[in-house]
Order: C-alpha cells, then sequence, then structure tokens
C-alpha cells in the first residue's frame, strides 16, 4: 500500500509537466499571449498615426499637397528633391506637458 501514493504522486506529476494540458504548455500560451498583446499595442500605435495623417488629409490643404508630391515625387520649380530610402513607420514621441 505505501506504492499507491508514489503512483498517485507520478501520475499527477506526469499529467502537470507533460502533454496538452501541462505546465510547459500553459508557459507556452502565456508566452504567447504576451506576443499577441505586444503586437496588438504596436498596431494600435501605428493606427494612431494613419489616423493622424488621414484628418490632416481631409482638412489641411498643405498636408494634401505633401502626401501628393512625397507619392508622385513631385519638386516646385525652385526646389530641389532629395530621395532617401524610405524608412519603417515610426511612431512620433509625445511632447512633454
Amino acid at each position: 500500500m505505501l506504492w499507491l501514493p508514489g503512483m498517485a504522486l507520478g501520475a499527477v506529476l506526469i499529467a502537470a509537466l507533460g502533454g496538452d494540458s501541462g505546465i510547459g504548455n500553459w508557459m507556452r500560451l502565456r508566452g504567447d499571449l504576451r506576443g499577441a498583446r505586444e503586437r496588438i499595442a504596436e498596431l494600435d500605435r501605428e493606427v494612431a498615426v494613419l489616423r493622424r495623417q488621414a484628418e490632416a488629409l481631409e482638412s489641411d490643404a498643405f498636408a494634401i499637397e505633401r502626401a501628393i508630391r512625397e507619392e508622385l515625387e513631385y519638386a516646385r520649380a525652385d526646389e530641389t528633391l532629395v530621395r532617401l530610402p524610405r524608412a519603417r513607420l515610426l511612431t512620433p514621441v509625445s511632447p512633454a506637458h
């Protein structure tokens, strides 16, 4: 009868550490969730930047002109066009209050 608690403990350890419902799987899922939350936060920041750009294009004539000129790579007669490699969308830094 002394082997019964040992076998029960072994069964619990096997269930906890292995299989699809074990601690390892739980840890992996927690990591996946953390990564997904980070990606969501990154996408939220990109959406905020794009919303500000869209609002500017709806109301600001200079923003519209700038967007058209950048897209078509146009310059006015008295300007010099300098082409730089496109940078990845950066998150703007909020001004300190």
